[in-house]
């Protein structure tokens, strides 16, 4: 009998969704595939090579975290004696040993509620969006605080939170792990493969539309647990708040009744990105690594200032919830 089994979840992935579904079948667990509205054909050509799937219903909000709850209660309904679940992006190809080794773990560690494992990009080289996406899936391996939304995690542990909030629009892994936390529960990263993901990102508009979501999910995160000791996202928001409107707003205000002096102070935007360029490079990474990564990481601010204020508009002026973002074709 199986301990594992697998849910992914896609929307208009395509030619990746292709590729994924193959690498995860290849396991031999049970699988269902969650569709969140795609029309790109991808629901009936999961069925076609005979994966259970299960279609969102459009006329609620979609979410990956709504997907993912569904998911799951779709797979536990058909294997109510699993006792782990991979949860998998559909563009991404789980690596062939990753099953065996993430529920080995969580067997011999009762305390372990999620176990995750190296994420590595598919085309690094193809675009520096898809090179930026490729660092920031490098974590050292040991007891982490969140994990993203490829992982394997104890039922029971998912049941005891009562999993993903559905209205979370992104960064709901965090937001999760965060609450397994609070609830004793650990969350360990594996020096091992777990998936090759494909960020199929390759112009400017996509990098900033996903920074964008990441600006709305701090200010959603710190709306929830930014007040508790966790003080969840508050150093996030604080940051893209100082960088992305704080201080050139002042410095531009402050310019003619100080003759240009204030606009010293954009000079802390070179002294940013030096620190982190310095500090990638203590990583390992390579002069041209560390620099790009330091200019996009200091350049995002404003697309993320630009998530928080549409987020503190949608859900604080026009008292609407938010809404899926997405960056891809």
């Amino acid at each position: 009998m199986a301990t594992s089994g697998i849910v992914v979840v896609g929307r208009n992935e395509g030619e990746r969704l292709h590729r994924c579904l193959p690498s995860v079948r290849s396991a031999d667990l049970p699988l269902v595939y969650v569709d969140s509205c795609s029309h790109d054909g991808s629901a009936a050509w999961a069925r076609s090579i005979g994966v259970t799937v299960h279609e969102l219903d459009g006329g609620k909000p979609l979410s990956a975290a709504r997907a993912r709850n569904e998911g799951f209660e779709r797979l536990l309904a058909d294997h109510p004696d699993l006792q782990f679940v991979q949860f998998v992006d559909g563009d991404c190809q789980l690596d062939p040993g990753w099953m065996a080794m993430g529920a080995e773990r969580l067997l011999a560690q009762a305390e372990l509620g999620i176990v995750c494992g190296r994420v590595r990009e598919r085309d690094p080289q193809a675009s520096i969006y898809n090179l930026l996406c490729n660092l920031e899936w490098q974590h050292e391996p040991g007891v982490v605080r969140s994990c993203g939304g490829n992982f394997m995690v104890r039922v029971a542990a998912f049941r005891a939170v009562g999993g993903f909030r559905a209205d979370v629009m992104a960064a709901e892994d965090d937001e999760l792990c965060l609450r397994l936390r609070r609830a004793g529960f650990t969350i360990l990263s594996l020096d091992a493969d777990m998936v090759v993901h494909d960020a199929a990102m390759m112009r400017f508009g996509q990098w900033w539309t996903r920074a964008r979501r990441t600006g709305m999910a701090y200010a959603h995160g710190a709306a929830l647990h930014g007040s508790s000791d966790d003080k969840h996202f508050l150093r996030n928001c604080r940051s893209a708040w100082l960088w992305g409107l704080g201080l050139p707003a002042v410095s531009l205000l402050l310019a003619p009744p100080t003759l240009g002096v204030s606009l010293l102070a954009l000079s802390g935007y070179p002294a940013l990105g030096l620190r982190i360029y310095q500090r990638g490079r203590r990583r390992g990474w390579s002069q041209h690594e560390a620099a790009v990564y330091a200019l996009f990481t200091v350049m995002c601010k404003w697309p993320e200032v630009q998530g928080m204020v549409e987020y503190h508009y949608r859900t604080g002026w026009q008292k609407r919830e938010t809404t899926l973002i997405e960056h891809k074709e």
